[in-house]
């Protein structure tokens, strides 16, 4: 893992070395390792390691190609045998990453980009073209930003250099705080116009006088995986997701694994462990993180990640997070977040206690059971199954479905049908019936104007391609939006990987019929089958963990004073996001124990928050706001915590 920040002055004026060195000095804390720089007719390339790997530790970066291309990169390669057989007689079994992709895109130019198996973002400069490219791989687990001013692009890998060295004021991007009220925000979008980050799967071609998105790969909606029985499909699904988890465990250092005790992170955890029984991954070591809540009888996960500790005979690191507080963020707001809440998840005990682990064992690399419940069937619907058959004319197969999901789900089956229907209407015509409704206390020309960013960027079913395939790809999208909003760590750094978004798995899962992933009556039902033996059986057969926890509802009650003062003077409100009355009325109901929206409630609360800290850091005079009614940014970089403030003066 790596971070980059590039300038190109289109014009050839080089960029000012004491701005470089002030670039350099802010991206420092983000790659400790090592550092380097390529400057050269107008452009101006900084790059900053952190290992994660050992091919990593023999980088140098910025690479230059015979051809002059200028390549960096920021990922982790995982098919680098493959890749490496196209060049035997130049690469070695252990080049960099770095080689192998700037040999690969000196053959293939930008067609490389589609065979890049792994997560990754670069950036590739091209003298002999005046071109910059900036890519990233197709499920967007890293980040890359830029920004093109009138003579200018900049480019970076985290955000916030982004936007405290622009020369201008920055306006916010009110569809991405829509977005973050919602679902998350589109994968392009950041807080700010003008800086946008590049889309999963797409590459940006930057030229003096014009721009252009491209997308390189997608998954192919052609694509099946029919076999006659269960067990063929068992098998497969055991073999790319162990080639998933495998290709996560390369590092050199101990690597952690969340473990909450349901049914992803412990498939990770006991997969890991059967590979390394049998001599498969690099890591030494792997460790477990659990976090429990002994007060909360609906979510108490550690009965369960105990049993995974039994089977792997060792105890894992231990988290009580029953004293966190929410809605807690007004310690935050002298301090610049580049997006909402980017600080929070950092500033909590339990956030200290992570660091702690990871400092206490030189971890630099954490695996995330994140997407296995969107992707393997946790939600049992069989509505994508029932479009499916609706959509082939498979009448017969779609009569004694219905009838069968019926029975399970003690629902009329024309209600199921009904379901099955709505899906083929825009839409428009079925918001009442969308799972995202965008939160009453919204103001209504707020709603009107980012209406589909608040519901969830629903769109209708097409004819043509599977039904089930569409709603795959729906699935994936939400998915990219939520990495899209993740924020690197502050420190200590780490790396954070998802075995199941792995894309040759996700191609396998996408391939396969809809009825091997939920049955009636069996949610996660591949799963459960391909891992009996390796996963405890607690784990296999337990229901659907609890997410209804009852710390939300006492904070509101606790709390109920601050919470108060916060929907006094909002700036959300000020610049037309909130109704501070509505607001009131809803967190009145929450003390008095009716069901609200919690989750969105406190994405208000941080919202709120993040724009107060916005407004309450001055410009450089020190008389202006830095955040101004109109819902503008002064970008300057005195918007900074001290420390990052002196390194940047």
């Amino acid at each position: 893992m790596s971070v980059q920040f590039g300038v190109w002055n289109f014009d050839g004026k080089p960029v000012i070395p004491d701005d470089i060195q002030k670039f350099s000095s802010l991206l420092t804390s983000h790659g400790p390792d090592a550092g380097r720089s390529y400057v050269q007719n107008g452009i101006s390339i900084l790059w900053r390691a952190f290992h994660t790997t050992k091919e990593a530790q023999n980088e140098t970066q910025p690479h230059v190609n015979p051809s002059g291309t200028v390549l960096t990169w920021d990922g982790r390669l995982d098919n680098r045998l493959e890749l490496i057989r196209h060049f035997r007689n130049s690469l070695s079994r252990d080049a960099s990453d770095v080689l192998i992709v700037a040999a690969a895109f000196e053959r293939w130019g930008v067609g490389c980009f589609a065979k890049l198996i792994g997560d990754w973002a670069i950036s590739v400069w091209i003298p002999s073209e005046r071109c910059l490219l900036l890519a990233k791989d197709p499920i967007g687990t890293h980040h890359l930003f830029y920004t093109r001013e009138k003579n200018s692009v900049s480019w970076s890998t985290i955000l916030h250099p982004l936007v405290l060295v622009r020369h201008k004021t920055a306006e916010l991007e009110q569809e991405y705080i829509a977005g973050w009220l919602s679902t998350f925000p589109a994968p392009h979008l950041t807080p700010y116009v003008g800086i946008r980050s590049v889309a999963p799967a797409t590459y940006v071609r930057v030229e003096s006088t014009r721009e252009t998105i491209s997308t390189y790969w997608a998954f192919d909606p052609e694509k099946t995986i029919r076999y006659r029985t269960d067990a063929e499909y068992e098998e497969h699904f055991r073999a790319v997701f162990a080639d998933s988890v495998e290709r996560r465990l390369c590092s050199d250092r101990p690597i952690l694994a969340e473990l909450s005790g349901g049914m992803d992170s412990s498939a990770i955890v006991c997969v890991a462990d059967d590979l390394q029984a049998r001599g498969y991954g690099e890591t030494p070591r792997l460790d477990t993180l659990s976090y429990f809540d002994d007060s909360e009888p609906n979510c108490n996960e550690r009965p369960y990640f105990t049993k995974v500790e039994e089977k792997r005979g060792r105890r894992g690191w231990h988290i009580d997070i029953g004293k966190e507080k929410c809605f807690d963020h007004g310690a935050l707001t002298n301090l610049f977040q580049a997006i909402p809440g980017s600080l929070h998840a950092s500033a909590s005990e339990a956030a200290r206690e992570f660091s702690a682990c990871l400092e206490s064992n030189g971890i630099r690399v954490v695996l995330s059971g994140i997407g296995g419940d969107e992707v393997l069937g946790g939600v049992p619907t069989a509505t994508p199954e029932l479009m499916d058959l609706l959509a082939t004319a498979q009448f017969g197969s779609l009569a004694r479905q219905l009838k069968a999901w019926a029975l399970s789900k003690r629902k009329p089956w024309f209600h199921l049908l009904g379901d099955c229907l709505r899906g083929f209407f825009p839409s428009s015509l079925v918001v009442d019936c969308n799972k995202f409704r965008p939160p009453s206390w919204l103001d209504p020309s707020f709603v009107r104007r980012h209406r589909k960013a608040l519901t969830g960027y629903a769109s209708r079913i097409r004819l043509g391609t599977l039904p089930s395939f569409q709603e795959n790809i729906a699935t994936l999208d939400g998915l990219r939006r939520q990495l899209a909003c993740s924020s690197r760590s502050g420190g200590p750094l780490y790396e954070k990987r998802y075995p199941f978004l792995d894309r040759d798995l996700l191609e396998f899962l996408f391939a396969i019929p809809r009825s091997q992933l939920v049955r009636p009556g069996e949610r996660r039902s591949l799963v459960r089958r391909a891992l009996v033996g390796i996963v405890p059986n607690e784990i296999l057969r337990r229901r659907r963990k609890a997410y209804v926890v009852r710390s939300a509802m006492t904070a509101v009650s606790e709390q109920w004073t601050s919470l108060t003062d916060v929907t006094e003077h909002m700036v959300s409100a000020a610049i037309g996001i909130i109704d501070p009355r509505a607001l009131r009325r809803v967190v009145e109901r929450a003390r008095q124990g009716q069901e609200v929206p919690l989750v969105v409630i406190e994405r208000t609360i941080e919202i709120e928050f993040w724009l107060r800290g916005l407004n309450r850091l001055e410009i450089v005079s020190g008389r202006a706001p830095f955040f101004t009614s109109r819902g503008t940014v002064q970008n300057k970089t005195d918007a900074m915590s001290s420390e990052s403030r002196a390194e940047f003066s």
